[in-house]
């Protein structure tokens, strides 16, 4: 039988990403349910290729656009809006595989609806572990879900690891996640209050969404990533290192207890630990370009410790101080950034203000331990509260 799948973001870059493997494997997927936040255009041309029972717009206007555009093209998909719709697909009963690529704590939700009805959870949201952290894994395992991560550096790992998660803590020695070091590696860190948007987003490897990709290039990316790993792992944090990797060959490496090192490599392209999610624990075309060793001019490695990388990216210290912190800091951290994110999008903020707003909002955020997704939320939009009283007082 056809593995059903639902795909909570379809019209982001992983979702498009997804979409495309799926249309490769036509005799193995089919797509039950896609969701999205307004782009009602792509959301229409998806339903039509793809013809789901289900598309979602978490936007209610944007539905009701949807709706009528699906209608007047004859196309017989069911609409609905809103978030509680999203959570539904997510937990739906005809729904094998369950794509999480929605942008942000937004995902918090319909992850832990999949984690708690069993699904086959694809995890490229990482803010549902960063914001859910042990909670979360909580509900995967209550639940019965397989977790299987997709974000390159996760799945790399996954990857490179024994396939009993019992033996992972006698043999491993440690984790290294690889970081391309984002548009800026190489600026001189005094110039990059004066970055643009565009200039952040112009990411010199992956093409992603606008979140992710200022993100990269704070290392806002990297420290989140770091908090992944610690949850879906289960490894102490000073078992976990960053080292930049300017060519994104290397997804990650685990260096095991005798030392060696055992690495993924592969093209910068997402489809395939997409296609190795969808198709896990077999493998399928991915559409991804196979790397050609004869043209490889180097693979090159960098640490952080340098005067001028901890200038450039000092946020990445941000993930073992919320590690070390009180449960709940992840998720301060995450909340802070978000909106700190969006007001530098939005022109409200300079690129090197961003690390400012997330280090001023763990000082100031206080907050007892969640021990609910209700907590969660609640925790999730307190600290934006106080990222936003921090982004007006340096605006002032």
């Amino acid at each position: 039988m056809k593995q059903r799948v639902a795909i909570l973001g379809s019209t982001g870059s992983i979702g498009v990403n997804t979409l495309d493997v799926i249309g490769m494997h036509a005799d193995r997927f089919e797509v039950f349910a896609l969701t999205a936040a307004t782009n009602v255009e792509r959301m229409l041309a998806q339903c039509a290729r793809f013809q789901p029972k289900f598309a979602v717009m978490a936007d209610v206007v944007a539905g009701q656009d949807l709706q009528q555009r699906c209608q007047s093209a004859g196309l017989s998909v069911v609409v609905l809006s809103g978030a509680a719709a999203i959570a539904d697909m997510a937990r739906h009963p005809q729904v094998d595989s369950v794509m999480a690529a929605i942008v942000g704590a937004a995902g918090l939700a319909p992850c832990m609806a999949a984690a708690a009805s069993g699904k086959r959870l694809l995890l490229a949201n990482k803010e549902a572990l960063v914001v859910g952290g042990q909670l979360f894994m909580d509900a995967v395992r209550a639940g019965g879900a397989t977790l299987l991560p997709i974000d390159s550096e996760h799945s790399a790992i996954f990857q490179s690891l024994p396939e009993d998660p019992a033996t992972w803590d006698g043999l491993v020695d440690k984790l290294i996640l690889t970081a391309s070091g984002g548009p800026f590696r190489t600026r001189a860190p005094e110039t990059l209050r004066d970055v643009t948007p565009a200039q952040a987003c112009a990411h010199p490897n992956w093409v992603m969404g606008r979140k992710i990709s200022v993100d990269s290039a704070t290392m806002m990316n990297k420290a989140l990533e770091v908090i992944e790993a610690r949850f879906l792992f289960g490894m102490a944090p000073n078992r976990i290192e960053v080292i930049i990797h300017p060519q994104s060959v290397i997804h990650s490496m685990v260096q095991f207890v005798d030392h060696s090192v055992v690495a993924q490599l592969g093209t910068p392209d997402m489809r395939g630990p997409i296609a190795y999610g969808l198709s896990w624990p077999q493998r399928i075309r991915s559409g991804a370009a196979a790397i050609d060793f004869n043209a490889l001019a180097g693979l090159t490695f960098e640490p952080f410790t340098s005067a001028d990388h901890q200038r450039r990216y000092p946020g990445l210290a941000l993930a073992w101080r919320a590690l070390e912190g009180p449960q709940g800091s992840t998720a301060v951290l995450n909340a802070a950034n978000e909106i700190a994110v969006e007001a530098f999008l939005n022109g409200e903020l300079r690129f090197d203000q961003i690390h400012q707003v997330n280090l001023l909002t763990m000082d100031r955020a206080r907050f007892a331990a969640p021990q609910s997704l209700e907590a969660l939320i609640e925790l999730d939009q307190e600290s934006r509260s106080v990222a936003r009283a921090v982004l007006a007082a340096l605006g002032q």
